[in-house]
């Protein structure tokens, strides 16, 4: 969204209501009315009346003898409620459809899921023949292009929980290890791969980060393509471009 489009529809009332929330969950002990008017540029009488509401609300809770305010765990009880696969799944299929429908070939959504990477949507394509992952499926992370593509992002407890609990990984040499460990660098840097896959013979992926490194949740849309007459007059860096370009909206979508 635009900074005009977000000022055209700006609810002075209720951005002030979001700020007072931002500003008070990021906080260790309870904010008098001025210390928030304060912090956030404001008058204290300016935001009197949204402090009043949100603890009508339940979502601040004030202390009856200070008057000091501090963030209840509605929000995190709200939250709690709304499943990240759910909400992916939900805000990825319309765009990953548009992607399928483009390029006339099958994608597919993963995420890490105990140490492994697990398919979590597809959308088929509509051509006679493409590849089509199995929702549910679990693969070895550190030999699937998406899974590099999520360990390059995850951050570094992460990615060295998974590398040790990979099998395959510890049996390399350390020049081997040396070398993924620069793929995933440059996988970073991209926030793409492109590779052949290593279960399939004949079959390449397209694969693009969705979400933010380091991000809490993240996943990799991959279109995997089958090496046919068709794929050869492909150009690659069309095929990435628009896989990338909807990892992006996505990554929009969700709000990451």
């Amino acid at each position: 969204m635009t900074e005009t489009t977000k000022n055209k529809y700006a609810v002075p009332a209720l951005d002030k209501a979001l700020d007072v929330l931002e500003y008070l969950v990021s906080q260790e002990i309870a904010k008098s009315q001025t210390e928030i008017a304060q912090a956030l540029g404001r008058g204290p009488n300016e935001i009197y009346r949204v402090l009043v509401n949100l603890e009508g609300r339940g979502y601040l809770v004030r202390d009856q003898l200070s008057g000091h305010y501090r963030a209840s765990l509605k929000m995190y009880n709200l939250s709690r409620r709304i499943s990240p696969i759910d909400q992916l799944r939900q805000c990825a299929m319309p765009h990953m459809e548009d992607l399928a429908v483009k390029i006339g070939h099958s994608c597919h959504l993963t995420m890490l899921y105990q140490s492994q990477t697990m398919v979590i949507v597809q959308a088929r394509s509509q051509v006679p023949v493409s590849v089509n992952v199995t929702e549910g499926a679990l693969f070895p992370t550190i030999s699937t292009t998406s899974g590099k593509v999520l360990l390059a992002n995850s951050n570094p407890e992460v990615r060295a929980m998974v590398l040790e609990r990979s099998e395959r990984y510890q049996q390399f040499s350390d020049e081997k290890k040396r070398l993924i460990d620069e793929e995933l660098r440059q996988t970073r840097e991209k926030g793409t791969l492109i590779a052949k896959s290593f279960f399939i013979e004949g079959v390449s992926d397209y694969a693009a980060l969705v979400g933010e490194p380091d991000g809490k949740v993240i996943a990799c849309l991959v279109v995997s393509t089958l090496n046919t007459y068709k794929s050869e007059n492909e150009d690659k860096a069309d095929i990435i471009d628009l896989v990338k370009a909807t990892a992006e909206k996505i990554t929009v979508q969700l709000g990451c």
